[in-house]
């Protein structure tokens, strides 16, 4: 008998049909269990999770489609389910599997056996009122981001890092993001690129007033603090881009690595998937020299 798994489709992608197709022959090829199929664009009230067990998530889509299937997964007696991602959108970085691969790896991936699974770190962040109490809580894989949104006038905010007083800034605002997530917005506004496995987390100011500003990376446990003096109507705190929190002065955000973790299956290597530091080079062009002369 194989797994018991639930199917995540995001069905505004052009290959999403047929690759719904392929998932479901692959399953009934090798014994799994279709528990329900879930469409990616639905909110998690009008379609929650299954109540009956389950082995696997497998979710079809981009990496946008994995980041939320991941948040809608998180907690309960789901927490600890794996996911994997199976690329049908342009970039598909943090999925672990191309569509062109599931052939080659449908008995490992829905037979009997151990799957090997790695966590990945969260982001915690939490919003603080002004009274001190904490008014929202949320989580992230790739980033945490305070944006000072419209009307789009520098905000001010101070840092507290790991009990020490940090800088005062004015700005466009800061990006907190895991490793995971720092070729992602993080590395845009010239962030570093960090290991993933590196217990630590980045912080890097979205267009600072100031000369030198550089981004700072801080140890996974160690917590931040932000204490937002001026914002603007639309500062808000934004979570993978996907969860919008509206910020307002005298309030402080607060993050660490402390989040639980993001099971996924991890299929490192050939035939499965190639090294990171390959898929960095091919995906995202990663250091690629200026073209030559009849080099195309």
């Amino acid at each position: 008998m194989g797994r018991r798994v639930v199917l995540v489709v995001n069905r505004r992608k052009a290959d999403a049909g047929r690759a719904e197709e392929l998932v479901r022959a692959a399953m009934l090829e090798h014994g799994a269990e279709l528990v329900e199929t879930i469409d990616s664009d639905s909110g998690h009230d009008e379609n929650p999770p299954p109540r009956e067990p389950f082995d696997l998530v497998v979710v079809l889509g981009g990496d946008g489609t994995l980041l939320g299937s991941a948040r809608r997964f998180e907690t309960g007696a789901y927490a600890d389910v794996p996911l994997i991602g199976i690329n049908i959108g342009k970039v598909g970085f943090l999925s672990q599997l191309e569509l062109e691969g599931l052939p080659g790896i449908g008995a490992a991936l829905f037979g009997e056996g151990d799957l090997p699974v790695r966590t990945l770190p969260r982001l915690l962040a939490r919003v603080h009122a002004e009274d001190g109490a904490v008014r929202e809580t949320v989580t992230a894989i790739n980033d945490v981001v305070v944006s000072a949104g419209p009307p789009f006038r520098m905000i001010g905010f101070n840092l507290l890092l790991g009990g020490s007083d940090g800088p005062s800034v004015s700005g466009d605002g800061l990006i907190a993001s895991t490793p995971v997530g720092s070729t992602a917005y993080n590395v845009a506004a010239g962030g570093p690129i960090v290991t993933p496995g590196v217990d630590a987390y980045t912080l890097t100011p979205i267009a600072a007033h100031s000369l030198s500003f550089r981004p700072i990376v801080m140890p996974g446990e160690v917590e931040t603090v932000l204490s937002l003096d001026s914002v603007n109507e639309g500062t808000t705190l934004v979570a993978d881009g996907q969860v919008h929190v509206p910020l307002r002065a005298g309030e402080r955000v607060v993050w660490s690595m402390r989040g639980p973790g993001a099971r996924f299956v991890s299929l490192e290597g050939p035939p499965y998937r190639e090294d990171y530091w390959v898929t960095l080079r091919r995906k995202m062009r990663w250091a690629e020299r200026p073209a030559r002369r009849g080099e195309g």
